[in-house]
């Protein structure tokens, strides 16, 4: 049950780190994809919001990528017996 609860978190935290490595890269290629997808302006087109996001994004994904690792590397060094 302990290694089922431990893979479990490992892909948990794998999958995290994909969306937010995903939303990084989508909002430092796409910029105004906010404007565009909810036709709304919440910054009044300054650019500031998808920085945050950016910054946001970057560090939630290198924080999950670490949290994965470390996970992985607990499953994979359990003995499976």
């Amino acid at each position: 049950m302990m290694m089922r609860n431990v893979h479990m978190r490992a892909w948990i935290e794998t999958i995290a780190a994909a969306i937010s490595g995903t939303l990084f890269v989508v909002t430092l290629v796409w910029r105004d994809w906010i404007e565009q997808v909810f036709g709304v302006e919440p910054d009044l087109g300054s650019g500031a919001l998808e920085w945050a996001i950016v910054a946001v994004a970057l560090c939630t994904t290198v924080g999950f990528s670490l949290l994965a690792r470390s996970e992985w590397r607990r499953v994979r060094e359990r003995p499976t017996a």
